[in-house]
């Protein structure tokens, strides 16, 4: 093990006092006030301006964050709850508008024109582009969205059900979905489905909600429906909706195939019939369940015990996060599904949540949001605020680049046949996500462009996606549960439009992954030096930072897709 230790370096406030809290609107306003009032008489007051508007922002987000990480930590605390609401519906309303003026103050400064236009102009690109789209009558619209997110995580959150004498949440519940004994994974499977279907009223009824409001969001910024909207408003300047159709057309060509066949290969192997939902996750050969882990502190151990092996300072660095107590990864009833890992922007320090059962998947997740929490140390040291943030879509290289760089080091949770097993499990996961990201995809293009759909059109046209992307997985008595399957994908709900990254991320992943088999050390230098320049550079130069191409379409896929399906061919069974 590494001696290396990390101490981040602490950046104190320069102009916004350290004693100052910001935990309501009247404590938030006069500091914007100040700002507005501010007069900018040279290009050097301009950049001072900028740096104290970004110290603000950035404390301002972090009261936020703090409260949302509380809420979804526990979404059945009535306390954090409210204190998340609070802040959703009096001060981020507030904020808006506050923040389109100070925007326009900068945009219209005549100073402008002395700063360095390569070094601004990624952000003036956004700027620009957030005035364009900002409208005042849509802030309240935007509350009520936040509002219902919420309730979708509540509602999810809540979702429990009684398995041997045991009330268990459906996280909880996977394991069973890995046990050999094919009547126990139906029992558990039937179950979980069952339960969702108790609250899918409930989710249909939110989910009209979110798309009738998202509607009149892009037709007042001047969209025709919006789909337009979201690709804006998520400053994909580097690619269109065009394109993204294209990539969805390349992964039916080229990827679903190899999935159906190796779905084809779980159904022999197992030897039954038809293969079914929950099939799909059990040892094909009838081996015991992968299970790595029951003490979540072990996970975390393990999981910066291959972050060292990948390099000394990136193990340091989730060491730091450890010691700081910036990780929440047990499952538990109460807490939000998924994983995510969100920034302390006025600290600068990441934390990372997660709903870890003791399953090999969870390596994955953690691997997966270590890489995030690397990325935002990585771009800290950025003196500009705004370029400590990055485009998703590289964003989620730095996390699944370490996803498939730490999957041979496993030593601290298998043998040498086990972690081979795993191995194989990551690099078939990673070609079945791609359908999954594309039917996802699909989806929602075809919600916002028939915004009038009835609840049977939507089933209708998921049942389609399902049969273009999917395999050849026997759903006979369970049509509703299929037809309803798009409810546990939050994205759909609570991200809109936020899914094809985890795609176009895979790709630039899988480079460097290739790089690493003969070059690790030169691959994670790439990888690093990349991260360090945060949101500086737009969404091709990052790649390129990386050592690796912007290409998501059919041409650039196949390679990589047959790479991996040369590697599993290498691992055999």
């Amino acid at each position: 093990m590494s001696t290396v230790v990390y101490e981040p370096a602490v950046y104190p406030r320069q102009w916004l006092p350290a004693e100052v809290e910001l935990q309501t609107w009247e404590a938030i306003e006069p500091w914007f006030q100040k700002l507005q009032d501010r007069p900018i008489a040279s290009v050097a007051d301009l950049e001072t301006w900028l740096r104290d508007l970004g110290e603000l922002n950035a404390a301002v987000s972090q009261e936020g964050v703090q409260r949302y990480v509380a809420m979804t930590c526990q979404t059945d605390d009535p306390d954090r709850e409210a204190a998340y609401l609070t802040f959703i519906r009096e001060v981020e309303p507030r904020l808006k508008p506050v923040s389109n003026e100070l925007r326009a103050k900068y945009l219209d400064c005549p100073h402008r024109a002395g700063l360095d236009p390569e070094k601004y102009r990624v952000y003036d690109r956004a700027q620009e582009n957030r005035r364009a789209l900002f409208r005042e009558a849509n802030v309240p619209r935007e509350t009520k969205l936040a509002e219902l997110e919420q309730q979708y995580q509540k509602i999810m959150g809540a979702m429990t059900v009684q398995f041997r004498d045991q009330e268990r949440t459906p996280a909880q519940m996977a394991p069973f979905l890995e046990e050999t004994d094919r009547a126990t994974r139906e029992e558990a499977w039937v179950l979980v489905a069952e339960r969702r279907l108790r609250d899918a009223e409930a989710l249909e009824t939110l989910f009209d909600q979110m798309v009738a409001l998202r509607v009149e969001v892009a037709r007042e910024a001047g969209f025709d429906d919006y789909v337009g909207y979201a690709y804006r408003a998520r400053e994909r300047f580097d690619y269109c909706v065009a394109e993204a159709e294209r990539f969805q057309e390349g992964i039916e060509r080229a990827v679903v195939p190899l999935t159906r066949d190796l779905q084809e290969r779980r159904r022999v192997a197992l030897g039954v019939e038809q293969l079914r939902p929950w099939d799909l996750s059990v040892d094909p050969r009838g081996r015991e369940p992968l299970r790595p882990f029951q003490d979540p502190e072990k996970l975390a151990a393990g999981v910066e015990d291959i972050f060292h092996q990948i390099d000394a300072e990136l193990g340091a660095q989730f060491a730091f996060l450890r010691r700081k107590k910036l990780l929440d990864l047990a499952n538990r009833k109460g807490k939000s599904p998924g994983g995510y890992q969100t920034t302390y922007e006025d600290d600068r320090l990441p934390f990372i949540f997660m709903n870890a059962v003791g399953v090999d998947g969870d390596l994955r997740t953690l691997l997966h949001e270590g890489g995030h929490a690397f990325h935002a140390l990585a771009s800290r040291d950025i003196p500009f605020a705004p370029y400590r943030e990055c485009p998703i879509e590289f964003c989620e290289v730095a996390s699944m680049t370490m996803e498939l760089l730490g999957a041979r080091d496993l030593s601290a949770f298998y043998n040498e046949a086990d972690a081979a097993r795993s191995y194989r499990q990551l690099l078939e996961g990673t070609i079945s996500i791609l359908p999954w990201i594309a039917t996802v995809d699909a989806f929602q293009h075809w919600v916002y462009r028939h915004p009038e759909h009835d609840h049977r059109q939507r089933k209708e046209a998921w049942l389609a996606l399902l049969d273009r992307f999917g395999g050849g997985v026997d759903w006979t008595g369970h049509h509703e549960a299929r037809a309803l399957s798009w409810h546990r994908q939050l994205h759909i709900f609570l991200y809109p439009f936020y899914y094809i990254e985890y795609g176009i991320a895979q790709l630039g992943a899988l480079q460097l992954w290739l790089r690493a088999r003969t070059d690790r050390a030169g691959a994670v230098a790439s990888y690093r030096r990349a991260l360090a320049l945060g949101g500086s550079r737009g969404v091709p130069d990052l790649f390129a930072a990386a050592g690796v191409r912007f290409d998501f379409s059919e041409e650039g896929l196949r390679p990589l897709v047959d790479a991996v399906a040369a590697e599993l061919e290498r691992l055999g069974d």
